[in-house]
């Protein structure tokens, strides 16, 4: 059974079902579905402080309808994978941590903040999902008396009398949340550490970060916690070759280091996933946060091909999983305390109480409801290059491909399965 689903700028059919197909064909794409390549874990999105208490200024049907868009898997985008922040980050109401000024020991150390909007928004959205939400958690900031600049902005590094301090932090907040019955089962060292921002920020050089990880992080943490899975840099995808490399080649540091974390902002160079696959083909690649910055872009197209051609790009390249930023925001793309507005795949007006699902949540959903944990990616192969596509075979051995169009030409294409061939109608700026 052969099902072609279609989302277009113009019609908008947003996943329906379709059999247009057509006679001939210009550009074939080859398959092979007995070479396969990377597992894929899931997709998910960030439960952050804005998110959810954007989504406790609304009418409770509004907040189910996002949480059911995004994890039902019937209905919805079927995420199984959440990031959450330890500590505050921009997209909290402001800074905060979770222990008193100077307090070494950890003994004043609490979560309540988070039990107030984050943790209800996740349980709520555990309803819709057949299996447990896996969680990834992140630092933007260690507390203002751990660093050198003496506050959570504007970058600042730990000081190296805290390293074990802070290490045992992360330690407190994984058994504080698995008091709460949620599990920590990916942990990033740092949020975007080669960027001095002006929210909450840390900066590590690439040593810094190995060491850390090596004589702090790691047996701390897996001492405490062996299966959580650690993984190194979390920023961008332009020097992500050396930061990866400069880590993953010490013998001490990969051996608690799972994988690395992507971002997408400046660079678009998915190649170098893959070269740093080639580097360490044992270690996983996972993309930990993307969106469009610069506030809200409803009626915006692009920002749903933006998505579609970096995941297309990324799990080329060996990505494993796919983690959007905020969840939800609100009608200026915040709340921010620092006002750095950006944009989400549904945009929760609390003035007029409504619901704007932008075209990123619809590409998203091209992926993220076929592509199922445990799917693995196939070779796809075209001579022309006008078109992005890639493809998995799943777990229930069906083959999903998909085909991004950027371009103001309608296209037809043949999917060549080696003992089946499909001819499809593939309209201009569509997926």
């Amino acid at each position: 059974m052969f099902i072609h689903y279609l989302t277009t700028k113009n019609s908008r059919l947003r996943c329906e079902s379709v059999t247009h197909e057509v006679d001939d064909f210009r550009i074939k794409i080859q398959l092979n579905p007995q070479t396969t390549h990377q597992s894929i874990i899931g997709f998910g999105g960030a439960f952050t402080e804005a998110a959810a208490y954007t989504l406790s200024q609304v009418n409770p049907n509004l907040r189910e309808t996002v949480l059911k868009s995004y994890f039902d898997p019937t209905d919805g985008l079927n995420y199984t994978i959440g990031r959450v922040h330890i500590n505050s980050c921009d997209f909290s109401l402001g800074n905060y941590t979770y222990v008193q000024d100077n307090d070494e020991s950890l003994d004043s150390f609490t979560i309540e903040r988070e039990t107030l909007l984050v943790i209800p928004m996740i349980r709520d959205a555990m309803k819709y999902t057949k299996e447990p939400l896996s969680l990834l958690a992140s630092p933007w900031s260690p507390p203002a008396w751990m660093k050198s600049n003496q506050e959570m902005n504007h970058g600042g590094k730990l000081l190296p009398k805290y390293y074990e301090v802070w290490a045992r932090y992360y330690v407190k907040f994984i058994q504080a949340f698995e008091q709460q019955g949620l599990q920590i089962d990916y942990l990033t060292v740092q949020n975007e550490p080669a960027a001095v921002q002006t929210w909450d920020s840390c900066i590590y050089t690439a040593e810094e970060e190995r060491d850390f990880v090596k004589d702090y992080l790691g047996p701390i943490v897996h001492e405490a916690y062996p299966n959580v899975k650690i993984l190194i840099w979390d920023h961008n995808r332009d020097i992500l070759v050396g930061r990866g490399d400069t880590c993953l080649k010490d013998e001490e540091a990969r051996k608690h280091i799972w994988g690395t974390g992507v971002h997408w902002y400046v660079s678009e160079e998915f190649e170098n996933l893959g070269i740093l696959h080639s580097l360490h083909p044992d270690k996983h690649l996972l993309f930990t946060e993307g969106c469009i910055e610069g506030g809200v872009h409803l009626n915006d197209w692009s920002t749903g091909e933006r998505y579609a051609r970096n995941m297309i790009g990324d799990f080329r390249n060996y990505c494993e999983g796919y983690l959007d930023w905020n969840l939800t925001l609100n009608e200026f793309g915040g709340p921010n305390h620092v006002g750095n507005f950006c944009d989400a795949p549904i945009i929760t007006d609390t003035i007029e109480q409504q619901l704007h699902f932008n075209s990123s949540f619809y590409y998203i959903k091209h992926f993220s409801k076929f592509v199922l944990p445990g799917s693995k990616r196939i070779d796809s192969f075209s001579e022309d290059a006008s078109l992005q596509h890639v493809a998995f075979i799943r777990p229930d051995l069906s083959i999903v491909v998909i085909v991004l169009n950027q371009t103001e030409n309608d296209e037809s294409v043949q999917l060549d399965f080696q003992i089946e061939q499909k001819k499809i109608f593939i309209p201009k700026r569509s997926i």
